[in-house]
């Protein structure tokens, strides 16, 4: 990600320390932000400092590594388990946060005689594949993109909700490296305006054509036929391809297939939870009201103000995702290729199949 002509991650480690950039100050204020201790990132996942759920994959594992570096050498295996517990409580929708966690605790557990030097190894690991997987969604998916297309996407999945390249964008992002840049339709995505405020961000940076839209007008463009396709990311995809997203994007897919228009989701293989067997199965975070009730702005003169948008006295609700049926999806957008929902089954038994013959033989 180029911020000023910088080049950026999303977040990285340096020295045991986490870093990443504060997406709750975007677009407003750039600010990297330190977190020295697991305590201090799993804050920051929970605050959602740091968002997306490739992102909160590479948090998660960083935030394992940290507590296995904490935990005393003599008997480090209670201290870390008490560490897993509390980043794996900070957000319980995407898949990602928990495939971090499990891939580094396995590497810790393969290594008890260094189980923090196998822990930091396997964060460090677990984030480069996942930038790898992004980029190469990215190069796969940008055939989707002919010249002059418009694609409405909604949330974040830019480079921000990922350690690099992102998800969802990684497809606009690749298309515009081929010289075929397409006009993005950004959801402002209520009620914390990740669209708005980030993916409109990092388009702006990038220099490619968009445009904010209200939630509600999405249906509209679409059915002026001025949509070509819809390109989502996911915050966990169920064994059957239900895809959970955030919230709103339900309503997207129904209205793509009202009005005959592809809709992919693009995600990496971390997101893909077999062991959940349909979205209706997955647990929807609910955050608090006062994300529906406040919204946080600069005024003229640059001062923040948070302000009420709502009805003083009116209680409100406010679940985090949506589960999308695996029948409104055209495809899947992954790091092997678009695929359909056969083919992902297929490559899902596949993989099923491999892993099972490796412990049947002890590899």
């Amino acid at each position: 990600m180029r911020v000023h002509g910088t080049p950026y991650r999303t977040l990285w480690m340096e020295g045991g320390v986490v870093r990443m950039i504060d997406q709750t100050r975007l677009p407003f204020e750039f600010v990297v932000v330190d977190c020295q201790t697991h305590h201090e990132t799993a804050a920051a996942v929970r605050e959602m400092v740091v968002r997306g759920a490739p992102a909160l994959g590479a948090a998660g594992a960083f935030a394992m590594a940290q507590g296995f570096a904490e935990a005393p050498s003599v008997a480090p295996w209670p201290y870390a388990r008490d560490a897993r517990a509390l980043i794996a409580a900070t957000r319980p929708t995407a898949r990602d946060l928990f495939a971090g966690i499990e891939h580094v605790w396995s590497a810790a557990e393969a290594s008890p005689h260094a189980p923090a030097d196998a822990a930091l190894a396997a964060a460090l690991a677990f984030a480069e594949a996942s930038v790898e997987s992004c980029r190469m969604l990215g190069e796969h998916g940008a055939a989707l993109i002919p010249s002059g297309a418009r694609v409405l996407t909604h949330c974040n999945a830019g480079w921000l909700a990922t350690v690099d390249h992102g998800s969802a964008l990684a497809p606009v992002f690749a298309a515009a490296g081929q010289g075929r840049p397409p006009f993005v339709w950004v959801d402002e995505t209520r009620p914390r305006g990740q669209g708005a405020r980030l993916t409109a961000w990092e388009l702006s940076n990038e220099e490619l054509p968009h445009a904010v839209i209200a939630d509600n007008a999405a249906a509209h463009y679409m059915s002026r036929g001025e949509v070509d396709l819809v390109i989502v990311g996911a915050d966990r995809i169920a064994a059957n391809g239900d895809v959970v997203n955030k919230v709103g994007t339900l309503a997207k897919a129904v209205c793509a297939r009202e009005f005959g228009i592809p809709f992919y989701v693009a995600a990496p293989p971390s997101t893909f939870d077999a062991a959940t067997a349909n979205g209706a199965s997955v647990e929807i975070e609910e955050r608090g009201w006062e994300e529906v009730h406040y919204q946080t702005g600069p005024d003229e003169a640059g001062a923040m103000h948070r302000i009420r948008v709502t009805s003083p006295g009116s209680p409100a609700r406010n679940p985090a995702f949506d589960a999308t049926p695996a029948r409104l999806v055209t495809g899947y957008v992954t790091d092997r290729g678009v695929l359909t929902l056969d083919q992902l089954r297929a490559a899902a038994a596949g993989t099923d199949s491999a892993r099972a013959a490796a412990g049947a033989t002890g590899a």
